[in-house]
């Protein structure tokens, strides 16, 4: 009796970590090796590339087994080639050491090379609040460039309507959000890098920091202000009158102060720390890990592990 082959559709290896768009680029264009010398970033990449843990593993992985996956790029007309995915990997190689890199050269518009970018690095498993924001923005402009209804519609009478996305929601459907959080992290981008930053460490909530978006840029400065000088940041209520406020005409500094003074419900006490007086404590491969908080938390654990065995021997 003859065996029954059996057929075992794995999927492949690239296939779990690409998207459907970067392989099928890649089933259509040559691979070629390019000099890292002659490509350049994407101007404006909104996806910051960290010189963190994963980077050391990729740079790590880099020098053992080489770039797995192309980079995908564009030519420039100086000869040179822009950067559309791979900025991490090519930052890699630099610290590798590595000066050529395995590239697919695609000739794209400014608005395919765009969305190709987003879509390109938008499924990562932690992407800023930043990044989001500007990431969505791009992508927006470039639909809108290409000819699809993406118009943007706001009511700035009322904090709960949101955008209107007329286009079935496409952007939303591609990216896996809400048309409503498409239109929120946009407004992100409005808001003073300072303030941002505070956004992306979740100092600042989300939606709070939506509201605030709709500040002068000079009554944001005062609202950084006093998160710097009295680690307090407005609730949502809060913030929606900052706003209110703000639309009418009437914001001064004296009512931000008094907004934000005021003591929410579930307001915790901050402990604050200056800088310089721990910094020299914190070792180097924490600090490019931006895990601080948690080595400071697990070293306060540690303190008081020992302070209760000591009280329980001197009991003795």
């Amino acid at each position: 009796m003859k065996k029954q082959e059996i057929e075992m559709k794995l999927p492949k290896l690239d296939n779990l970590f690409t998207n459907q768009a970067q392989r099928d680029y890649e089933n259509a264009e040559k691979v070629e090796e390019i000099d890292i010398s002659k490509i350049t970033d994407f101007p404006n990449h909104p996806f910051k590339v960290r010189n963190d843990e994963q980077m050391r593993e990729m740079v790590k992985s880099v020098k053992e087994y080489g770039v797995i996956l192309p980079i995908i790029v564009r030519p420039k007309e100086d000869g040179t080639y822009e950067m559309i995915s791979g900025h991490r990997r090519k930052r890699a190689c630099e610290l590798a050491g590595v000066k050529q890199i395995r590239s697919i050269v695609l000739d794209l518009t400014d608005d395919e090379a765009t969305i190709l970018m987003v879509d390109s690095n938008i499924q990562r498993e932690e992407i800023l609040a930043s990044e989001k924001a500007f990431a969505y923005k791009m992508k927006l402009e470039a639909m809108k460039h290409q000819g699809k209804r993406v118009d943007l519609e706001e009511d700035e009478t009322s904090t709960p309507m949101v955008a209107k996305l007329r286009t079935d929601e496409i952007l939303g459907n591609e990216v896996g959000e809400s048309r409503e959080n498409i239109r929120r992290y946009i407004r992100l981008t409005y808001l003073i890098p300072e303030l941002l930053e505070q956004v992306d460490l979740k100092r600042i909530a989300f939606r709070p920091a939506v509201e605030l978006s709709y500040l002068s840029e000079e009554n944001q400065y005062v609202v950084q202000n006093i998160f710097e000088f009295d680690e307090v940041t407005p609730s949502l209520s809060q913030a929606i009158r900052l706003k209110k406020l703000e639309q009418e005409g009437k914001l001064t500094e004296e009512k931000i102060e008094e907004i934000m003074q005021q003591e929410k419900p579930n307001q915790k006490e901050f402990i604050k720390i200056h800088n310089e007086k721990i910094e020299k404590y914190i070792p180097t491969k924490i600090k490019e890990s931006g895990k601080i908080e948690d080595f400071i938390i697990q070293c306060v654990e540690e303190h008081n592990k020992r302070e209760k065995l000591r009280q329980e021997r001197n009991a003795r």
